[in-house]
Order: structure tokens, then C-alpha cells, then sequence
């Protein structure tokens, strides 16, 4: 067959324009022999120790717990000491020296005090004149009404632990989260690696069948039109090629957000990373473990935790609200003694007598309690709005679960049907490649087969991707940071 000197030029420009394609494609696919998987279990690890956010929560549980130990100076024993003299015109007016030691003691909110007072002086008041050696003391303070069963330092302390596990739940809440950030961005880089890796594919499929085509065309064998239609649907596929490789170059750096080093300096992913593929076997979810879920989403969720551990703390500050509703009575007594040396024999000598001492007793009792009475309400009312909230936040929670759980089912289905689709989609490839040979097909009719199988392979890729993500989906909501990997198998 001879051909035209315009179709021998338009041969030469294809080649030439193929050649220029095929240079651009040798490049993408340098390197691909170098690869390394970058597993989702090396995300975990990375994320999960050097992560700042997952540093940041860590803080939350050390917070409360300096709370707890600002709580305990409440009982710490407290040393006290005042010294005042004054002498004018050769007069000592007074010389007053005053020293306590008081210990806080747990049971019935007492005081235990120890004591030492020196006040002399010409001008010295009567009531607290002391002789020359001073006074020691030792006696207790107990409230025997307000206090008596809760105080304010008790009501505080308790409170402060109960906030150590509420941190500690909203510790797990922000690192779920993170984590599902993670996972979320690494399943959208497996998808964006997964479509680059088949429309290069495709890009060479094409470009081997322009060549073949090309081959034949100079003997005379194929008409020049099949090479143009050839060189086009490489060229199609090689700008298709063009513009995911920006989307991969921006999943990678999506997912590098989440790459630290174990001094929390950003690390970026290679280029030459791959990711995992999934097992596409075991892609099944089971009633039984979604069942586990729910039961432990209603204990041990973090929103859930919170909300009770909020409880807890309102249900003590009641406690402490109904305490002040009592009268103010407190009681504290002291024995006195005038010794100041202490040697061998002081158990004997110490002169400690019931008719030396100190009494005191206060006593208040607001006539209408009006403002304990109102915080005894607010908390109430607090109680009430606590547990709708708790009622819902619940309710929410299993509808997020089950609503995953639905998502997994169809995907599942999804991925049979679609898994099918290909392998049939397939035979039609292969049927129509066997009839181009015998010359009863056209390039046409094999280009469009091969593009709507490129087309399902990458949709199969999407739901892949996206039942991933909605396995790391369910175990979010269901409130834990399980890894998506170990998804609920039957």
C-alpha cells in the first residue's frame, strides 16, 4: 500500500509528538523500583508518639492533676509567727510575740493547734498579758455543725480528682480525633496514589498501542487514521496523567502534616513512599462486634465520660450546698501551761492541767439561707439540664454508629458489585483485543473498553478508600482510636 506524502508527514509528526510524551512518562515512572510501603501501623506510630496535638492532651491529665495538688495545700500545716514591741521614754509599752502551728486534719474538717504567746509590757492588754516565760498551748478546733461532714477545702479536693478523669476522657477525645484526621488523609493519598498508578497504566497501554499501530502504519499494514486516534488517546491519557500527579503531590503533603519526629520537628513523606494495600478479602463487618461497640460507646465513650464525671462534680458541690445550709458552730479548746524547757523528764513535768485552758465557740446561722438555697437550685437545675444532655449525647452516639455500620454494608456490596463489573469488564477487553487481531473490531471500540475499565478500576479504588475511611468513621463516633486496620471482622 502506498500512502500520500500528507500522511507520511502526519506519521512523522506523531511520532515525534509520541516520542516527546514518552519522555515525560520514562521520568514519572523513575524510581517506581525503589519504592517502600508506608504502612497505616507506621502512621500510627509516628502519630501517636511524636504527634504536638497528642503531646498537647497529654497536658490536660498533668493540669488536672496540679489541681489536685494545689487542692492538697488545703491541708497542709501552716507555721504562723507576729512579733510587735514598742518602747517610748524608757517605757516598754508592749513586747508581744505570738507563734502557731496549725495542722489541718481530714476527719471533721478540725484544726490542730500548737501554740507559744509571750505578750508583756507595761501598756500589754490585761486579757492576753502573759508572765515573763509566755504560754504554751495545744488544743483543736472542730466545726460541729457547718463543716463538720464537708468543707470548702474536702468539697474542693474531691471535686479537683473528679477533673483528673474528666481530662483524662477529653485527653482521649482530642487524640481520637487526631487520629482520625490521620487515617481520614492517608486512606486520600492511598486513592490519589491508586488513580495515578492506573492512569499511568493506561498512558502506557496507550502509548505501546500507538507504537504497534505506528509500526504497522509504515508497512501499510494499518491506515495512518488508526495511529492519530492511537497518538490521541495517549495524549489524553498523558494530561490525565498530569493533573493527578498534582493531586498525589497534594495528598502526600496533606498527609506529612501529620508526620513529626520524636523531637517534634515536621517530617515530610518520601516521594518513593507507598501505601498499604488492602486486603479486599476480608472486607466484612460483623452485627456482633458493632453490638460491643455500642455497648462500650455507652460506658466508656469520652463525651460520654465527660458528661458524668460532670455529674459527679455537681453531685458533690450539692453535697457541700446542703452542708452550708447548717448554722455555724465551731468549738475549740486549748490547754495552757507556763513550761518553756523540755528535757528528760517531760511527761512528767510538762504540768499540762484541765484547769489551765482556752474555750471558744462561734456561732451564725443566716435567717433565710437565701443564697445557699439559690446555688442548691442552680445546681439542681444544672443536674437536670446535665442528664438531658447526657440522654442525647447517647442517643446521638449509637446513631452514629449504626449509621456507619449501614455505610460499611452497602460499600460492601458496592465493592462485590463493582469487583464483578471489572472482572467482566475485562472479558469484554480481552474478546475485543482477540477480534482487532482477526480485523472484525476497531480501535475505537478497544480504546473505549479500556477507558471504562480504567474508569471501574478507579472507581473500585474509591470505594476502597472510602470504606476505609468510614471503618476509622465508626470507631471515631464509637469513641475510641482503634486502628482502622483491625476493622470489625467476622
Amino acid at each position: 500500500m502506498k500512502h500520500t506524502y500528507k500522511e507520511i508527514l502526519i506519521v512523522c509528526l506523531l511520532f515525534l509528538l509520541a516520542t516527546a510524551f514518552s519522555e515525560s512518562l520514562a521520568q514519572q515512572k523513575q524510581g517506581a523500583d525503589s519504592t517502600r510501603v508506608f504502612a497505616l501501623k507506621d502512621l500510627e506510630e509516628i502519630v501517636f508518639f511524636n504527634h504536638p496535638i497528642v503531646k498537647q492532651a497529654g497536658l490536660l491529665s498533668e493540669e488536672a492533676r496540679a489541681k489536685v495538688m494545689q487542692a492538697w495545700g488545703s491541708f497542709d500545716p501552716a507555721l504562723k509567727s507576729h512579733f510587735a514591741r514598742k518602747t517610748f521614754g524608757n517605757t516598754e509599752y508592749y513586747n508581744n510575740w505570738s507563734n502557731e502551728l496549725k495542722v489541718p486534719l481530714w476527719l471533721a474538717g478540725a484544726d490542730l493547734k500548737i501554740g507559744y504567746d509571750r505578750f508583756v509590757g507595761t501598756y500589754t492588754n490585761p486579757e492576753t498579758q502573759t508572765g515573763v516565760p509566755g504560754l504554751t498551748g495545744i488544743g483543736i478546733a472542730i466545726p460541729l455543725g457547718q463543716g463538720f461532714l464537708i468543707d470548702a477545702r474536702r468539697n474542693t479536693l474531691r471535686q479537683s480528682r473528679v477533673m483528673v478523669n474528666y481530662a483524662e476522657a477529653e485527653q482521649i477525645k482530642q487524640i481520637n480525633k487526631v487520629w482520625f484526621d490521620a487515617v481520614k488523609d492517608y486512606w486520600n493519598w492511598f486513592y490519589a496514589h491508586r488513580q495515578y498508578g492506573l492512569i499511568r497504566e493506561g498512558a502506557d497501554l496507550a502509548y505501546t498501542r500507538f507504537q504497534a499501530l505506528k509500526n504497522q502504519t509504515l508497512i501499510g499494514d494499518k491506515p495512518p487514521i488508526d495511529s492519530v486516534e492511537a497518538a490521541i488517546t495517549f495524549q489524553e491519557r498523558s494530561l490525565q496523567l498530569e493533573k493527578i500527579k498534582v493531586e498525589l503531590l497534594n495528598a502526600r503533603l496533606v498527609l506529612s502534616n501529620h508526620l513529626w519526629s520524636d523531637k517534634t520537628e515536621p517530617m515530610e513523606l518520601p516521594e518513593y513512599s507507598v501505601p498499604q494495600n488492602p486486603d479486599q478479602n476480608t472486607i466484612s463487618s460483623s452485627r456482633r462486634q458493632i453490638d460491643t461497640l455500642l455497648s462500650n460507646a455507652a460506658n466508656d465513650h469520652p463525651e460520654i465520660l465527660m458528661l458524668k464525671n460532670k455529674g459527679l462534680q455537681l453531685q458533690l458541690e450539692g453535697n457541700y450546698r446542703r452542708e452550708m445550709l447548717k448554722p455555724k458552730l465551731s468549738v475549740s479548746g486549748s490547754l495552757l501551761t507556763s513550761r518553756t524547757a523540755f528535757g528528760a523528764q517531760v511527761a512528767d513535768n510538762y504540768q499540762l492541767q484541765w484547769s489551765n485552758y482556752k474555750i471558744g465557740v462561734d456561732f451564725s446561722f443566716p435567717l433565710f439561707l437565701r443564697e445557699q438555697r439559690g446555688k442548691l437550685r442552680e445546681i439542681k437545675v444544672k443536674q437536670m439540664a446535665l442528664d438531658y444532655d447526657l440522654q442525647q449525647t447517647g442517643r446521638e452516639i449509637s446513631t452514629s454508629i449504626l449509621n456507619a455500620y449501614n455505610k460499611l454494608k452497602a460499600y460492601e456490596v458496592q465493592l462485590a458489585i463493582q469487583s464483578s463489573s471489572i472482572d467482566n469488564q475485562q472479558l469484554l477487553l480481552r474478546g475485543e483485543l482477540s477480534k482487532f487481531e482477526l480485523g472484525e473490531s476497531t480501535l475505537f471500540l478497544i480504546n473505549s473498553r479500556e477507558t471504562k475499565l480504567i474508569d471501574m478500576r478507579l472507581k473500585m479504588a474509591e470505594l476502597i478508600s472510602s470504606y476505609e475511611k468510614t471503618v476509622a468513621e465508626l470507631y471515631y463516633v464509637a469513641g475510641t482510636s482503634q486502628n482502622n486496620t483491625q476493622v470489625a471482622r467476622k
